[in-house]
């Protein structure tokens, strides 16, 4: 009964997602928006409670996947994309109205695991790459229980569940092995949709909540989410060993020592007078940095109608101010003040 109650709320949060977050009141101004399913949960919040705050604005959004919403952004069809992966410089030599990148929240990756009778996994740096390279295929591997003294886990093989379509959770998740481990660089490599090894007991399932609801009912799995999404569902997350040696939980405390250390570029995007504000933190030092830990970003052009434009600058606005309040409390890391402050001059651009 548990397990059902669980996977009909992620099932209603999917449909909630996918159909945006639109009321039935026709808006004089109307931004529609897709993409990143990491941070919708929130975008849900902040997109609801805007329009509802300003008469005749309604901010509709799509999650569909961060790869996905790059590509709507690129082919004209939205105001606005989100993306855990920013842009790259092709993508952004694309888009015919300029692009302007906000990181508007920030979140963490974390491992989800189902192990019944087991509450708590610790997974070394050099043990969960081998995971997720098809190398360590079962819970009771030495280098996973040298790990956990006391602990009894089970004689079972490990099914890996990653992301069917092009996202940019995995394309953060890939960042991380690859910046930690060498062999997965070369194997496999950083991407938003990279090509996984071939193997039975690694399965792929669409979005946060996919591979949310897959692991939930596959005993013995385990795949990565956004940290907002294990919350909000209960799921069970690892503790990853950092930089320094620790075993850390997820959480804002150890998500923001994580971001502490991100440095933005002090140039331009490139063919642009737009600031550059992608920033990543594949592997940050720190004994209280949780090792995953990223921002995610809003994607606006730089020129567009003029109505619109003044919507977007006050959504960004609301976003930073009245948004960032609700971050702890879905999951995700309030944003830091100098990248706010940032965020703020970026999008007076907005035109």
């Amino acid at each position: 009964m548990l397990l059902r109650s669980i996977l009909k709320s992620i099932a209603i949060i999917g449909c909630l997602l996918a159909v945006g977050f639109s009321s039935i009141v026709s808006a004089d101004v109307k931004l529609q928006g897709s993409g990143a399913s990491f941070p919708s949960p929130i975008y849900a919040k902040w997109f609801k409670d805007f329009s509802k705050a300003n008469k005749g604005v309604r901010v509709d959004y799509q999650s569909k996947g961060s790869g996905a919403g790059i590509q709507d952004f690129i082919n004209q069809v939205v105001d606005f994309a989100g993306s855990d992966a920013a842009m790259n410089d092709k993508e952004i030599a694309k888009a015919k109205n300029g692009v302007i990148l906000l990181p508007i929240t920030a979140g963490e990756i974390v491992l989800t695991y189902n192990l019944p009778g087991i509450k708590e996994v610790r997974l070394p740096r050099a043990v969960y790459p081998e995971i997720f390279m098809g190398k360590i295929t079962k819970w009771n591997d030495p280098k996973i229980a040298q790990a956990n003294p006391g602990v009894k886990l089970p004689d079972q093989d490990i099914t890996v569940v990653v992301r069917s379509d092009s996202s940019g959770p995995t394309y953060v998740f890939t960042g991380h092995l690859s910046e930690i481990n060498e062999e997965f660089k070369n194997s496999i490599g950083q991407g938003k949709a990279p090509q996984w090894p071939k193997s039975s007991k690694i399965v792929k399932a669409p979005k946060n909540d996919g591979i949310t609801a897959t692991v939930k009912q596959t005993p013995g799995s385990i795949g990565y989410i956004e940290y907002g999404f294990a919350k909000l569902t209960k799921s069970p997350v690892a503790l990853l060993e950092n930089r320094d040696g620790k075993f850390v939980a997820p959480g804002p405390e150890s998500g923001a020592a994580a971001l502490a250390s991100a440095e933005f570029p002090t140039g331009n995007l490139p063919g642009s007078q737009i600031p550059d504000l992608r920033a990543w933190v594949f592997d940050p030092a720190g004994e209280k940095a949780y090792p995953i830990a990223t921002f995610t970003w809003l994607i606006f052009p730089e020129k567009q109608e003029a109505d619109k434009a003044r919507v977007a600058r006050d959504l960004v606005e609301y976003a930073l101010t009245e948004g960032q309040k609700s971050a702890d409390a879905l999951g995700y890391i309030p944003l830091p003040g100098n990248v706010v402050d940032m965020v703020r001059k970026v999008s007076q651009q907005i035109q």
